[in-house]
């Protein structure tokens, strides 16, 4: 008898106390196959180790460990990663004999099943303010929930559990995360390519400058106006070359920073502790980071080459032959 309360406190009964038994610490729903046994002897749903495994290696090296949920001992894993861990297989048995007998004492409904908090902070239907949003319409790829499936507008729907499709987009999210790492990786490498081109451009540059200097001061006043003409070109030249190549720079500085945001957009989503919350923004944000990255894979750099400039040389060999040979005019020519 509780003695605050005056009523009889009855304990669990055998059912129930083995049910709680047979309730992951992570999910604290009844464990779902397949189950793993840690070397301290604690079972988890493998999904839920999978879960906690990623967030301890956010990178998804090889190997790498995490801490028991139950004792804190610290599990070491191999290359494998989780996949590496031994079944449990009878505690998978136990599990199956104990929904059969519930299922044999018509004891198979949702209400028979551990359940998560109600007061958990889930968002509410907008037709049904009392329902929670519980189900994923795969027909109109939107969550929603029971009374909609049973009632409503998706009742000719084909719907699938909540649980079930967040993992899934939550996997195919992460794809493209890494997808997009990837592919800032690239931008990146192309950006100290270009920046190496506009560097060597404008030694070019300075090199052609040169050499028309020395040359047009061979020809002396005569061929001063042509020189200054030539220089125009070469600096016009090298200045539409740098100026395209900064252009280029600029957009790939454009796409690192829209991969570096929605990445954090997309870091946040995932870490969002409700999955409907997650599921109402994962289809944008998944088409949001593959355009990012299709974007950053089609961005181009410069032609092989782009930065020479040797088509501006001048050779004046010719021209030094000629003015060597001007003499006076001889008597009886006319202009022509």
């Amino acid at each position: 008898m509780d003695i605050q309360t005056s009523q009889v406190v009855h304990g669990l009964g055998p059912m129930e106390s083995l049910e709680k038994q047979l309730s992951c610490p992570i999910c604290l729903e009844m464990f779902t196959k397949p189950v793993v046994i840690l070397p301290c002897q604690h079972n988890l749903c493998r999904g839920c180790a999978n879960d906690l495994y990623d967030s301890k290696n956010p990178y998804h090296y090889s190997g790498g460990t995490f801490r028991c949920p139950t004792c804190r001992f610290e599990v070491i894993l191999d290359r494998h990663g989780v996949y590496g861990l031994q079944r449990n297989l009878l505690v998978e048995n136990i599990i199956d004999m104990y929904k059969q007998q519930q299922e044999s004492k018509g004891g198979g409904g949702c209400e028979d099943l551990p359940l998560k908090d109600k007061d958990a902070k889930e968002p509410m239907c907008k037709d049904h303010e009392d329902e929670h949003i519980n189900i994923y319409c795969v027909s109109c790829q939107t969550p929603t929930c029971s009374m909609c499936k049973v009632f409503g507008q998706h009742k000719d729907c084909e719907v699938s559990p909540l649980h079930g499709v967040y993992q899934s987009q939550k996997n195919e999210l992460r794809a493209a995360v890494e997808q997009l790492v990837a592919g800032n990786g690239c931008v990146q490498v192309a950006v100290t390519q270009t920046d190496d081109a506009c560097e060597r451009v404008r030694e070019n540059g300075e090199l052609q400058r040169r050499r028309l200097g020395e040359s047009f001061d061979l020809l002396f006043a005569i061929l001063e106006e042509r020189k200054g003409q030539l220089l125009e070109r070469v600096a016009e030249e090298e200045q539409s070359k740098v100026s395209s190549l900064r252009s280029l720079a600029e957009r790939y500085k454009q796409q690192l920073q829209l991969g570096d945001r929605l990445k954090e957009k997309l870091d946040q989503n995932m870490k969002s502790g409700s999955a409907a919350e997650f599921l109402l923004a994962a289809k944008q944000l998944q088409q949001e980071a593959r355009q990012a990255a299709v974007g950053g894979a089609q961005l181009q750099g410069p032609e092989p080459g782009y930065e020479n400039m040797e088509h501006l040389s001048v050779d004046t060999k010719e021209a030094e032959v000629v003015l060597a040979r001007m003499d006076f005019r001889k008597g009886g020519e006319e202009d022509q």
